[in-house]
């Protein structure tokens, strides 16, 4: 850590402008620039670094914007932008940079919105989760389609995590409802993780994000789950998640705020030829896309976010260069910025809440949801589950949900909730779990084995004790009606 922080004072002493300059931030560069932006806001923003560095020793480091620094707090939903992830795909990494500065300057101008959006989240910015790849690429002159992709080891980070939708497939094709959190289900890995993944996935496990979006290069769409195809199939097979509707959103959300990025009018990119033919153009689908529908990949990070934690991922593809000129860097932020921020945005809609009996907050709960807008419902099969202080966060496209919080010892309970159209707060639903008394019987009735019929209407349901001990008598009387 000390050597953080001589590298941070030295690169002040030679840096006397804090003004942010659009250029290519080399490793050196890149922690002194965040550092000048935590001198200007200090009260909003901390630096850290992930658990590992690179293979070659270098920190991968994380700016914090909150209005209390280091801390999780209830209500606050968390969130995070990861770039440069491939070596070469190096223009995520300079808008983050950007973005920093951005969010600093802005709150310090009383922009409301920023401000508003600083003081309701926390958001967590990693410019560069491969800055060896970035030394290869930039050693090479920064032009080469695949020189730098992968890290030290030559591995592509992107497929070095662990392959949660073979297990959640296989899940399915056995009716097995066992739907998140699956880590603690991976019995073998197909490779040995590399010191960047192992630090992402410790970050990852350890902060509860809600939201995040990782940064790419080569084409221009924003990709949602699944990457990975059901069947086996290369390309071209759409690989639905339980929270489709919701990522699609997600992904527009984007794709719409970009200046060009759901444009039917714009170009294509050409994706190793010069062939018209090879260059299609997502805009004509709105600029977003399911991946699998694009082309399969195992061991991707935006997956994994969603089958081993919380956190909805979804994967941005920022231009057709992967490394653009330094000349061109201004201009790209000026085309995301307001999509960068549209985004985080997208951390406040569904619902979130809290979730405790009379002992206090209760982590680990289950958060279940069931889409009841239209006729039929429909369970939305991707649970949550609550936190240390017992929040929770359910990202929902608009429409009317039941929504079901259960632990261990405890009756479960539902609500009824609508989830409006524009949201930049979500509904807060909180739940008091009553425990279950199990001295008087209750055990053999704990859910999930007593099933109930749908309920639809504005008042809470919950499972009450009561209920149970009438259940009880019955099921008692009825045995001693049979011996007489």
């Amino acid at each position: 850590m000390m050597f953080i922080y001589q590298c941070v004072f030295f690169g002040l002493f030679l840096t006397a402008s804090a003004k942010f300059v659009w250029k290519h931030h080399n490793n050196d560069e890149l922690p002194i620039v965040l550092e000048e932006i935590h001198e200007k806001c200090p009260n909003i923003t901390r630096i850290y670094a992930l658990s590992e560095p690179s293979v070659r020793n270098v920190p991968l480091y994380v700016i914090e914007f909150t209005e209390t620094p280091g801390f999780h707090q209830p209500y606050k939903p968390e969130v995070k932008y990861v770039g440069n992830i491939h070596g070469n795909e190096v223009l995520g990494r300079e808008l983050l940079l950007g973005l920093a500065d951005y969010l600093c300057e802005q709150y310090l101008n009383n922009d409301a919105s920023i401000r508003a959006l600083v003081h309701k989240t926390r958001i967590h910015l990693l410019p560069s989760m491969n800055p060896d790849g970035w030394q290869l690429s930039t050693s090479f002159g920064g032009q080469d389609y695949l020189i730098g992709r992968g890290n030290n080891h030559s591995v592509d980070l992107n497929r070095n995590f662990p392959d949660l939708d073979a297990i959640t497939f296989e899940f399915e094709r056995l009716g097995i409802n066992h739907n998140n959190h699956l880590l603690k289900d991976v019995t073998r890995l197909a490779a040995p993780l590399e010191p960047e993944t192992r630090a992402v996935m410790r970050w990852i496990m350890s902060i509860p994000f809600v939201l995040s979006a990782a940064m790419h290069g080569g084409d221009l769409v924003a990709n949602y789950p699944y990457d990975e195809s059901k069947s086996g199939a290369l390309a071209s097979e759409y690989s639905a998640s339980p929270d489709d509707d919701t990522f699609k959103e997600l992904a527009m959300a984007y794709a719409s705020a970009h200046a060009d990025m759901a444009s039917a009018a714009r170009p294509g990119c050409h994706i190793n030829s010069r062939d018209e033919t090879t260059a299609y153009n997502f805009g004509k689908q709105g600029g977003v896309t399911n991946g699998a529908a694009w082309y399969s990949l195992k061991g991707g990070m935006q997956d994994f976010n969603y089958l081993a934690t919380n956190a909805f991922e979804i994967t941005l593809e920022l231009g057709c260069k992967k490394y653009p000129l330094e000349s061109e860097l201004e201009n790209e932020w000026n085309r995301n910025r307001e999509a960068l921020l549209a985004y985080l945005w997208k951390a406040h809609i569904g619902i979130k809440g809290i979730v405790s009996d009379d002992t206090g907050f209760l982590d680990n709960a289950i958060i279940s949801v069931v889409n009841i807008t239209g006729h039929n419902p429909k369970p939305i099969r991707h649970d949550v589950t609550t936190g240390t202080y017992g929040d929770y966060y359910r990202l929902l496209t608009p429409g009317r949900y039941e929504v079901t919080a259960s632990h261990v010892g405890h009756y479960p309970a539902q609500r009824i909730v609508n989830v409006p159209k524009h949201q930049t707060s979500a509904r807060i639903l909180n739940f008091k779990l009553e425990p279950i008394r199990y001295e008087d019987g209750a055990l053999f009735f704990d859910p999930p084995f007593v099933h109930y019929p749908h309920f639809i209407g504005e008042q809470p349901r919950i499972y009450k004790r009561s209920l149970f001990e009438k259940v009880t008598k019955s099921f008692l009387q009825a045995k001693e009606n049979t011996k007489q």
